[in-house]
Parts: C-alpha cells; sequence; structure tokens
C-alpha cells in the first residue's frame, strides 16, 4: 500500500509526498482539485482507469507534469524499487 505523507496544507494548496513500495498502489480514487505531480525518483507507474485500462507512465526524477480534477484511477508500482513524488493540489 502506498504511504501518504502531508507536508504542508493552507487554503490554497495541499502538498503530499506519496511512496509507493515495489508492488504497491495509491488505491481507486477520484482527484476532487487540479494537481501537479513532482517525481522524486525516477520510474515506471501503471495507471489503471474505472474501466480497467491500464496505461505504464514513466515518471523522471524532477520532472513535472499537471492533470485536471475529476481524473479517477488507481496508480502501481510494478516495479522493483521504491517510487516518490509530491503531490501538489491547488484548492482554489
Amino acid at each position: 500500500m502506498a504511504e501518504s505523507i502531508l507536508k504542508v496544507e493552507t487554503g490554497r494548496v495541499r502538498v503530499t509526498e506519496w511512496r509507493l513500495p515495489p508492488g504497491g498502489a495509491t488505491g481507486r480514487h477520484i482527484h476532487e482539485y487540479d494537481y501537479v505531480v513532482v517525481p522524486l525518483t525516477g520510474g515506471e507507474l501503471t495507471i489503471v482507469d474505472p474501466a480497467g485500462n491500464s496505461e505504464k507512465f514513466a515518471t523522471e526524477m524532477g520532472g513535472a507534469y499537471a492533470r485536471p480534477k475529476g481524473v479517477e484511477h488507481n496508480v502501481f508500482n510494478l516495479s522493483d524499487k521504491e517510487i516518490r513524488f509530491t503531490e501538489i493540489e491547488l484548492l482554489d
């Protein structure tokens, strides 16, 4: 299972560090806010949507990507090393 560590929460943003061990997953969830992800390690995630479709997604340490609210998925780490990233949710 993934570990989440809340780093900062204000009225405008929530910053969470996520750690996915080998074989770990976030659990199925829906993003309530627009968000930005900054990988802290490189690696490959497997993203599964509600219909069961899966997509491999490579992360690059120090890179960044943004997604809109409403995204629903489960994120798996099927690799043999821990993957860590920071998620920044835009609350307003």
